[in-house]
């Protein structure tokens, strides 16, 4: 095992390289992890820390976005939905589309201007995996737009004022048998199962 990040980049770089580890194991429909998932988290974190591998671009999660169902990404609610910001305004999250999500007034409600994984570990929430993957895109642009990448993270208390904590960033995620690509709504399995297909 790697030693801990220590830097901006590596904490995003260890954190999404993850991601794609829990993504591979999900799409291949497995219980636990391969091999082959190792090796891609192994080569994604080196090449996200070396800058010879890029994070794939948002393109796939605004297509994502237009084929899931119409329901709150966090809880899965087709009632009373708004946009959310991922990154909330009063913070400096942008107006753009890649940073606007469907939300429940509820969800939308509780969370307020709190960071999304902040307010998602007060709940007890880990993140479905492809509104996780979205978050890091805005979060890794963000640090890089304003050269926090290479920031110390034990330097971040003291240091430039961040519209999110990037030390959230999870480095260990749950079982495979806790972590779900999306929240869907309620439907029929049918219904639910042709979703799923579509987000892949």
């Amino acid at each position: 095992m790697p030693a801990k990040p220590k830097t901006v980049r590596e904490q995003i770089a260890f954190s999404y390289s993850q991601l794609a580890c829990a993504h591979s194991a999900i799409n291949r429909g497995a219980h636990k992890y391969a091999t082959v998932d190792y090796m891609i988290r192994a080569k994604l974190r080196r090449g996200l820390i070396d800058g010879s591998m890029r994070m794939r671009s948002i393109y796939d999660d605004e297509r994502n976005k237009l084929l899931a169902p119409q329901a709150c990404y966090y809880c899965g609610s087709k009632s009373n939905l708004c946009a959310d910001h991922l990154i909330p305004r009063m913070r400096g999250g942008p107006d753009a589309s890649d940073n606007l999500i469907s939300a429940c007034r509820s969800c939308n409600s509780s969370k307020g201007g709190s960071d999304l994984l902040s307010w998602m570990d007060r709940k007890g929430w880990f993140p479905p995996l492809l509104l996780l993957r979205r978050y890091m895109k805005i979060v890794a642009r963000h640090c890089q737009k304003n050269e926090w990448l290479d920031l110390q993270l034990d330097c971040l208390d003291n240091g430039p004022d961040m519209p999110f904590d990037v030390r959230m960033l999870p480095i260990s995620f749950p079982p495979l048998r806790d972590l779900t690509l999306w929240v869907y709504p309620e439907q029929d399995e049918e219904a639910s199962s042709a979703a799923a297909e579509r987000l892949k």
